[in-house]
């Protein structure tokens, strides 16, 4: 009988990493909250993860001018958000979105590192034949 990390593992290893690369990104902003023309950066959680299982974007080209998507593996493409309220220096970071969108990441990134460890758990358990 063999052993299988991925199906043992689930969505959960991957929503980890994805989910470590948003607190990148999110930290980032966060430190550029003063910086002129800075552009806030974040990743589409939900497109990043489809594509990381393997179920692709789903984009379809309309016109020959339209650019084509490029899978990036798991960590998505970083994309720019529409400001609510950008400055008048061109900075693009709305520090309490980001604090919450941070927080918020790290409970979920929290709740992943959670469910992993339950996995190994029984994993564990399971070889042990307890």
């Amino acid at each position: 009988m063999s052993l299988s990390f991925d199906k043992a593992l689930g969505i959960h290893a991957d929503a980890l990493q994805l989910r470590s690369r948003r607190l990148e990104l999110l930290a980032s902003n966060l430190a550029n909250a003063d910086t002129p023309n800075y552009k806030t950066r974040d990743i589409d959680f939900r497109a990043a993860l489809s594509q990381a299982q393997g179920g692709g974007v789903g984009l379809m080209r309309t016109h020959a001018s339209h650019l084509s998507v490029q899978g990036g593996g798991v960590g998505g493409e970083p994309l720019y958000r529409i400001p609510n309220q950008p400055s008048l220096d061109g900075n693009t970071v709305d520090a309490q979105l980001e604090q919450a969108a941070f927080s918020e990441n790290a409970v979920q990134y929290q709740a992943s590192l959670d469910f992993l460890n339950s996995r190994f758990r029984g994993l564990r358990t399971a070889l042990k034949g307890e």
